[in-house]
């Protein structure tokens, strides 16, 4: 093979290697990160600060539930009217298990004792969001392994040419060593692949002291607000067992001896 036809198409292809992933980290650079729910940011927080307590917040603020000395959570009128809603689908769901309940209830038990509230706030995290990451990840694995084929493929061939014949005149001499440093350079390129990107950000985060994401902006104003009832919904998150029918679901069929009860 013609050695400057050689040399063009190697350097080509390892300027590109090279180039691709520069471009990439700078169009990262100029825009901006997408913004993150708070709720999400708050869910990785202690318990009396996550986004449970967050969306309970929320609902104190906005005047659809009160909350007594125990800790106990009741829907005023305004919450009552299943017309209304809370913006937001974290809190609107802890609004619909606060309509479920036939008496006030803690915090702490709907988050542990109401599946269809356990269930919203895991579809809200997102699961179906972390199955198409997992096949996001998994389709660029395999767009990695096939790269990584066809450059080693690559390689053989340009090794290949170069001992096939020996250069003529100083242009393919050029031409040749050319070549030989742009192989070597894409040597160098695919003896990085399998280090994932990031692995030492994790190593150097490790060795960092870890600072958690700030407190939710509800859990916020609500202590600035009224800090008394910050403090009992604090109480109440902590609170996880029932007693006699506080905070149960409503049971049919058994008239005014399941409201006595209540």
């Amino acid at each position: 093979m013609d050695p400057v036809r050689l040399a063009c198409a190697v350097v080509s292809v390892t300027i590109l290697l090279y180039g691709v992933p520069v471009v990439r980290d700078r169009l990262r650079a100029w825009l901006p990160a997408a913004p993150v729910d708070p709720y999400r940011a708050a869910a990785g927080r202690w318990l009396t600060e996550d986004d449970v307590q967050a969306a309970a917040a929320r609902l104190l603020l906005d005047g659809l539930v009160t909350i007594n000395h125990r800790g106990n959570l009741a829907l005023t009128e305004t919450g009552a009217d299943v017309a209304r809603t809370a913006g937001h689908p974290l809190p609107d769901a802890l609004l619909a298990a606060l309509r479920r309940r036939t008496a006030a209830t803690t915090l702490g038990i709907i988050a542990y004792h109401d599946p269809a509230f356990r269930a919203a706030h895991a579809e809200f995290h997102g699961r179906p969001g972390a199955s198409r990451a997992r096949r996001a990840a998994a389709a660029r694995d395999c767009l990695s392994a096939t790269g990584v084929l066809l450059l080693t493929g690559e390689l053989a061939f340009v090794l290949v040419a170069l001992f096939d014949r020996l250069p003529q005149g100083p242009a393919q001499w050029a031409a040749t060593a050319a070549t030989g440093l742009a192989s070597l350079a894409q040597l160098g390129f695919l003896g990085r692949y399998g280090d994932r990107p990031g692995v030492d950000g994790h190593r150097v985060a490790a060795s960092e002291p870890y600072v958690p994401p700030a407190p939710h902006p509800a859990l916020v104003e609500l202590s600035e607000k009224d800090p008394a009832a910050a403090a009992r919904l604090r109480a109440g998150r902590l609170r996880t067992t029932r007693r006699r029918n506080r905070g149960r679901r409503r049971r049919r069929g058994r008239g005014t001896a399941a409201a006595r009860t209540d």
